[in-house]
């Protein structure tokens, strides 16, 4: 079953009320800072974080009556777990949702508490999905696909009848792409309303399913490595959603882990918003250069889900800072006597960057006993300011050990 742009007005009419219309903002300094006119359409503003619930609420509100009755089963890593559980709990359908054992606990905690069973198995996804279809053989559910489906398509298409309506002028809409339902629903739409605008895809590099299929001709597994775009963490693209999307998105770029993570940065800083990697993929796009031709457009961020895991959050920031030259790391080697340690800090000083850490190290100093290594975590402005504080170290007399973590 193809998906077709009345496929995704009926949606919209019939998840109204039930799912909220997301704002498309204008940023100031998001523009500033991709040389383009930025609106962000904020999906991550839905009650479970994502744009899933879209989806998830079409394909359950057209179960058959009997179907409903018996429930609804999938297999999600996360997001799409939360919008049929939410949307389940909603519509008085039984949501079963069967989650890798790897899924992030606040994800299998919140499934829970929105009313659905979850069931944990296996390492990965597809082992996940070849459970959940004993399951519903088993039990008489129905399998809802978490991005091929045409109903989750048609929902997720929603999004675009939504930009079309709050921006008038629109030359392009940049959206993040994993199992691809997402870009196949928003190109649909966009494509048959208004085919000017052009539509580019972002997905990771450890995880880039389409750039597979492209290369395949049809979707193709290929390797997923770990990446802070969880979401996005898909070893094939799915079939319909590749065949809807393949001649209507304009191109597909990849970004590494460092761009993801100076987006998530970006977004924090800049607009106050909390993100997840899946939802900052075209921003990181915009940052690291892949879409030079969207330089002074009117260009849409679809901003799709806001469900980091905290306990990552941290890390993801300081990994941020560190790509931004904003945190470095050096061993600089002193005189280990009185006022040593004071003339290496009011060096530091000296140059207005700020010591976040920093510790002797005299077991692996060497053979020398008169000098002592110092590790030093510094806070610099930018990548000029701590190539400043570094010659100021190196014209001072001290000794930096390579590699200095930070500098390029």
């Amino acid at each position: 079953m193809s998906v077709t742009v009345e496929d995704i007005v009926a949606a919209r009419g019939r998840i109204a009320g039930g799912v909220q219309e997301t704002p498309c903002t204008h940023s100031i300094l998001l523009s500033e800072l991709c040389g383009a006119q930025i609106f962000c359409k904020l999906e991550y503003q839905h009650r479970t974080g994502s744009f899933k619930e879209r989806g998830a609420r079409n394909a359950l509100m057209l179960l058959p009556p009997e179907q409903k009755k018996r429930g609804a089963i999938s297999a999600s890593a996360g997001n799409h777990a939360l919008g049929m559980a939410y949307h389940g709990g909603l519509l008085g359908i039984p949501v079963t949702v069967v989650m890798p054992r790897f899924a992030p606990l606040i994800k299998v905690a919140n499934s829970r508490k929105l009313g659905a069973t979850v069931v944990l198995h296996g390492d990965n996804l597809a082992e996940a999905r070849t459970h959940a279809d004993a399951i519903a053989a088993e039990r008489g559910l129905t399998y809802i696909h978490g991005y091929n489906d045409a109903e989750i398509i048609a929902g997720q298409g929603t999004i675009a009848l939504e930009i079309l309506e709050q921006l008038q002028d629109v030359d392009a809409i940049v959206v993040s792409i994993g199992g691809g339902g997402l870009i196949a629903g928003i190109a649909c739409a966009v494509k048959s309303l208004r085919p000017s605008i052009r539509v580019f895809g972002v997905e990771p590099e450890n995880a880039a399913c389409y750039t597979a299929a492209l290369a395949a001709g049809k979707p193709a597994d290929t390797q997923v490595w770990p990446t802070l775009a969880d979401g996005l963490a898909v070893a094939c693209i799915g079939a319909r959603s590749f065949a809807t999307a393949r001649d209507l998105v304009e191109k597909v770029v990849t970004v590494n882990e460092s761009s993801l993570a100076t987006a998530i940065l970006r977004l924090i800083e800049l607009d106050k918003m909390v993100i997840e990697g899946a939802g900052a993929a075209p921003l990181a796009a915009l940052l690291a250069g892949k879409l030079p031709e969207l330089r002074g457009k009117r260009v849409v961020l679809v901003v799709s889900g806001g469900n980091i895991d905290l306990n990552m959050l941290d890390r993801v920031i300081e990994v941020g800072l560190v790509h931004d030259a904003r945190l470095c790391r050096f061993t600089a080697v002193i005189i280990d006597r009185p006022g040593g340690l004071a003339g290496l800090a009011g060096l530091i000083a000296s140059t207005g960057a700020s010591i976040k850490e920093i510790a002797h190290d005299r077991v692996f100093s060497g053979p020398d006993m008169s000098a002592v290594r110092v590790v030093c975590t510094v806070e610099t402005a930018d990548a000029e300011h701590r190539d400043q504080m570094l010659s100021a170290l190196r014209e001072g007399g001290v000794q930096l050990i390579l590699p200095v973590l930070g500098e390029e």
